[in-house]
């Protein structure tokens, strides 16, 4: 872990419970956080046969209110936000003018309040936060739109896992079956008010939970236990890389743009007007993509890893964004870029790891996929 006397590491309201169960911390975006408690196998195997909790208190959290937010946020990214009914969320992206991906996000619509304002939850990166804010209040009229960052005055808890509604139910009073994926609620945690949203980035059933932090550090308690395993970053990683979830920083970025990133699902050109962007992928629409993300699937034990160069033919082709050894495959995979010509399944190619070159074939994405 590294640290600046200049610039201290943040810490959530969590960061005490995280040290009392000897977690290893490690640096990241500017947040001293947990990389693993007892170890990220174990954790990651715990997410997928029964339930583990992270903290993502570090990730930002902002609250958009005003008369007519909607038509303000349109513009900023390419999914077609008046689809929300309220109670419901839409995964997406902001896009820079040359379609880049500033950051991808999740926008939650909760309704008007008493006095007819529309009410926003979005939450966003943890080394993105001052970046997606700066961009918004950049395109925000404010005379429309109250922005309200609430990054530090609440934590946030992932609970994730086949077991993950039987534990958190017990501590919630309102039904928690009632919440489809990508649904949420404002109900109660422990007696208090919370944020539930049936939401995450492990590919696995569960919720993240957002409150004030004196009932986020109790109900961390109160889940650790019931038994819920605590997980650290190293098994988020390794748990989003099997469900082909992109990472911000390394799969995709302000260079990429979500129709090469395999993130198409959230273009809707034919149903929203314009919105930052659109011009560039009308345009590759059109003509399509030089270069796509895939997944890969090492043929051997050899693991990929971020900026690893991948070759077609003798020819360096394109790069590994992310690579691991999936724990519940077995199996070394990775996603990367490279040409839209080599990027159907079955595709032979080859990943250089220190000097030599290892075999490799494109497959579809997710790696990981849970039983319904």
């Amino acid at each position: 872990m590294t640290q600046s006397k200049a610039t201290p590491l943040a810490r959530t309201p969590l960061y005490t419970l995280s040290l009392e169960l000897n977690a290893r911390m490690t640096e990241f975006s500017g947040w001293e956080m947990p990389v693993q408690y007892s170890g990220i196998t174990r954790e990651h195997q715990a997410v997928r046969t029964a339930a583990g909790m992270f903290d993502i208190s570090h990730m930002g959290k902002f609250q958009l209110t005003g008369k007519d937010v909607l038509s303000q946020i349109q513009p900023l990214v390419p999914s077609d936000l008046s689809r929300l009914q309220p109670g419901q969320a839409q995964y997406t992206v902001l896009l820079n003018p040359q379609a880049g991906i500033i950051d991808d996000l999740i926008f939650y619509y909760q309704g008007n309040d008493s006095e007819g304002r529309q009410r926003w939850t979005v939450i966003v990166n943890a080394a993105t936060t001052q970046k997606d804010r700066s961009w918004m209040l950049e395109h925000l009229d404010p005379d429309q739109v109250h922005f309200q960052d609430q990054s530090t005055a609440r934590t946030l808890i992932a609970v994730q896992g086949p077991e993950a509604v039987s534990h958190l139910q017990s501590l919630v009073k309102e039904d928690l079956s009632i919440i489809k994926p990508f649904g949420h609620l404002e109900g109660t945690v422990l007696g208090q008010p919370a944020f539930l949203a049936r939401t995450g980035y492990t590919g696995e059933d569960g919720f993240e939970v957002m409150t004030e932090p004196s009932v986020g550090v109790k109900l961390w308690q109160a889940l650790l236990a019931a038994g819920v395993t605590p997980c650290g970053l190293g098994a988020r990683d390794t748990l989003r890389l099997e469900a082909a979830m992109a990472l911000y920083g390394q799969d995709i970025d302000d260079t990429t743009t979500p129709l090469e990133a395999g993130l198409g699902w959230l273009v809707h050109l034919d149903s929203k007007g314009d919105f930052i962007g659109r011009s560039v992928l009308e345009q590759q629409k059109q003509t399509g993509v030089r270069r796509r993300l895939v997944g890969l699937q090492m043929q051997g034990r050899a693991i990929a890893r971020h900026g690893y160069p991948v070759f077609h033919d003798g020819k360096p082709v394109g790069e590994v964004t992310s690579g691991t050894q999936s724990p519940t495959l077995g199996q070394a995979i990775a996603l990367a870029y490279v040409p839209t010509e080599l990027s159907k399944p079955e595709q032979p190619l080859e990943v250089e790891i220190r000097g030599k070159r290892y075999p490799a074939i494109v497959v579809k994405k997710p790696f990981y996929r849970r039983a319904k």
